[in-house]
């Protein structure tokens, strides 16, 4: 539903400025719809110090159906904004306010959606089944590219070229009234994660109270505290895997219209089968991060990134359909190994405990200040220098600080997450980790949630009562 919105958005900023920014001089019509993106991603941080914060406190449900609704409702709304013509500048204003509202409840979804996969999937496959949040992602954002694609073949075809201007923006967004119902529906039914109830058991004023002890859940000056090396990893990470991610998918329907000179369906259609592609091949990467590890994974995205983004660009550049699809997916493979990862390798950078806000901090900070805004800085550059390799330079700039950030990031594939007993597949399994645990190199009992009755240093004696199947 997020990356549905962004899809739509993405593919329409063309056809929205010319609806949204009547009266603005023409060199900044095209920025300032773009800075509807900037906009959203300023407040995430806010949605972040917010939201996850609560989501630690009174569980990840709870705030996972406030966002999707938040989303939902925000997204609708854009579909129904009166235009330029009709109300002038306010039209621009209304956008940027929804596009806030979306902004702030994307600060708790994608952090609260990593840290509920990441709790409820086994130990020796969270890569594998982590990927799946993202592989939903990047689906969204096809989808959403398609029904741009549907809708402006269709209006054009039988309402003439003006169609999309005048009508046919609106329905992409409407569509997400029905998919909003569906998606609400579904986070009212999902359980809490084990790892939150198992920590919740303990008592909660110690838990508050505890600012020395980083296994605690803590406030916002403790996680930093205590957390601030988690912290600067998770923001390197994010910003090389979202200012590619982002490249990929808001900013290149901008560049192929603009810079390449395709039609904007085309633009639309092109990147389609080059993101379902990516999307479904992305379990095979997380499953190949639980069996190699997250960091030469990780290390290998980095290596992709430097070696293929400006050949990309450059063969992009000579504007053939078959040069951009073939570009297309030279830019997808670091992106795709990136993205594999996210939901496994960035919440067991931080505690159960501290999890949902540890995620909250690192990924929308970093989200704001590089990712999101990458379709605004690197247009900008491109109009200032005329390089049209700016994006592969800035894109690459950003995956070398993400190398020199794995050089301090611990292994964390076939571990129990930090904070929280292991997570299995079966009571089988379940039984072997337990006999096994004083041998087992990736189990850690001493700061595991046990109960009073059961200290860690005895704990190799007893079936902790949070190992689930």
């Amino acid at each position: 539903m997020e990356w549905y919105d962004f899809g739509i958005y993405g593919y329409l900023t063309v056809t929205m400025t010319t609806v949204f920014t009547q009266g603005l001089p023409e060199e900044w019509q095209l920025l300032a719809v773009m800075f509807g993106f900037a906009v959203s991603y300023l407040v995430r941080p806010i949605g972040g110090l917010v939201l996850g914060p609560l989501g630690d406190k009174v569980g990840r449900q709870k705030v996972l159906y406030v966002t999707m609704a938040m989303m939902a409702i925000s997204t609708a709304l854009i579909g129904l904004l009166p235009t330029a013509a009709s109300i002038g500048g306010w039209a621009l204003i209304l956008l940027y306010v929804l596009k806030l509202v979306q902004g702030f409840s994307t600060g708790g979804e994608y952090a609260g959606a990593t840290t509920y996969v990441a709790e409820f999937a086994p130990d020796k496959r969270r890569g594998f089944f982590g990927s799946f949040l993202d592989m939903g992602s990047y689906l969204g954002f096809a989808a959403g590219a398609s029904v741009v694609a549907i809708t402006t073949w269709l209006s054009t075809h039988f309402a003439g070229e003006t169609a999309m201007h005048d009508f046919g923006w609106r329905i992409p967004f409407l569509t997400a009234i029905p998919l909003g119902i569906i998606a609400v529906y579904l986070r009212t039914r999902i359980p809490e994660t084990p790892s939150f109830e198992d920590n919740q058991s303990e008592d909660e004023e110690s838990i508050e109270k505890d600012t020395e002890d980083p296994y605690a859940r803590l406030g916002l000056v403790g996680v930093i505290r205590h957390h601030w090396r988690a912290l600067l990893i998770g923001i390197a990470i994010v910003a090389a895997t979202n200012t590619a991610g982002y490249a990929l998918t808001s900013y290149m329907p901008i560049y192929l219209e603009e810079q390449i000179g395709l039609h904007a369906a085309s633009a639309a259609a092109v990147t389609v089968p080059v993101l379902v592609a990516m999307s479904l091949l992305l379990p095979l990467v997380g499953r190949w991060s639980d069996k190699v590890g997250r960091k030469p994974v990780y290390a290998t995205a980095v290596g992709a990134t430097v070696v293929l983004m400006v050949p990309a660009f450059l063969i992009m550049n000579t504007g053939s359909i078959a040069a951009v699809l073939i570009a297309l997916c030279m830019v997808a493979i670091p992106t795709g190994l990136y993205v594999a990862l996210s939901a496994s390798a960035l919440p067991a950078l931080f505690p159960t405990a501290s999890r949902f806000s540890g995620m909250g901090i690192s990924y929308n900070f970093s989200v704001s200040l590089f990712g999101g805004t990458t379709p605004l800085v690197t247009q900008f550059l491109l109009q200032k220098t005329g390089l049209d390799i700016v994006p592969a330079l800035y894109i690459m700039a950003f995956s070398v600080l993400a190398g020199v950030a794995l050089l301090f990031m611990k292994e964390s594939s076939q571990k129990p997450l930090m904070g929280s007993f292991p997570t299995v597949e079966s009571k089988k399994e379940a039984i072997e980790i337990v006999k096994g645990q004083d041998a087992d190199p990736n189990i850690d009992t001493t700061h595991m949630p046990f109960s009073d009755t059961t200290t860690s240093s005895d704990s190799a004696a007893v079936e902790p009562k949070g190992v689930e199947a």
